[in-house]
């Protein structure tokens, strides 16, 4: 497969129709359709379910889409780390992360960063730890801010010297809204919604002890504004790190801490044995030096 042919297929997956996607490609219409057709013809597989006035995406076409953004994302990232050159510190860095305090630290180093090497310009993706993860292995992210509990060992990285602290939020004019702090008895029968990474709902559990298997969990999430929106209309009490959500007068909830403690370290992390550009090298020293890693 070529990219030039990926990038035709995404245009007609975004179009969901051949003229319009000829027209923004700027190739005659004949043309796209029979690259379509051969790319059909090289996969074995059917892609497009050809409508009077729309096409859109069989469940191959859709694996496909996800697969040719990835591979076109990698190849312009690719293509733009080539253009840098060592004498002149630019170009483009990837940074994936979690919910976390944490990011204040990073961000004040990455603003230090910045004032040295102004040209670089930075991109952020948000999601799970095992998302991040996943699209640093691919090469679409150059470095993960992760929430421990994380499996590191494949990873280079710096531990930034905080730790986050678990509570739950809790519907502002609810009981457990006004305690001081929370323990596993105020929410053993409780409904709860609790982090989606199963590696932080067994650190969840441990918290809870013998109780563990009788806890009334109603939902996952993965990031916590939503889930305050659903304790803030009843649905239950929703375990997160503090300093991420206060609440507001559309969605009225606090936080409260758990007792006896639970808190977790912040690691920034980076492929081993990675041949980087300039600018990524220079920030992995900057990393070092601030995080003492």
């Amino acid at each position: 497969m070529e990219i030039r042919v990926l990038k035709y297929f995404l245009a007609v997956a975004r179009e969901e129709n051949i003229t319009k996607a000829a027209e923004s490609l700027h190739i005659t219409q004949p043309t796209l359709s029979r690259q379509l057709m051969q790319l059909e013809e090289e996969l074995n597989a059917q892609l497009f379910i050809r409508g009077k006035n729309r096409i859109t995406l069989t469940q191959e076409g859709m694996l496909l889409r996800r697969r040719a953004e990835e591979i076109v994302d990698l190849s312009d990232k690719t293509e733009r780390e080539f253009l840098q050159r060592e004498d002149f510190i630019a170009g483009e860095i990837y940074i994936g992360a979690g919910e976390t305090f944490a990011m204040h630290w990073v961000a004040k180093m990455i603003k230090e960063f910045n004032n040295d090497y102004p040209q670089i310009q930075y991109h952020l993706f948000s999601g799970q730890a095992d998302d991040i993860k996943e699209r640093i292995d691919k090469g679409l992210i150059d470095l993960g801010v992760l929430t421990e509990p994380v499996d590191i060992e494949k990873y280079d990285f710096a531990r930034i010297n905080h730790k986050e602290k678990w509570g739950v939020i809790a519907p502002i004019n609810s009981a457990i809204a006004k305690k001081d702090y929370v323990t596993p008895q105020d929410l053993i029968k409780e409904p709860l919604l609790i982090p989606h990474r199963s590696i932080v709902q067994h650190e969840i559990a441990n918290w809870f002890g013998e109780d563990h298997e009788n806890l009334n969990i109603i939902a996952t999430h993965n990031l916590i504004y939503n889930a305050a929106i659903w304790v803030a209309e009843g649905m239950g009490y929703a375990f997160t790190i503090d300093k991420l959500f206060y609440g507001s007068k559309d969605i009225p909830v606090r936080f409260v801490p758990l007792y006896p403690a639970l808190e977790t370290g912040t690691v920034i992390v980076w492929k081993k044995h990675q041949i980087f550009t300039p600018a990524m090298s220079r920030l992995i020293e900057k990393i070092r030096q601030t995080f003492h890693a």
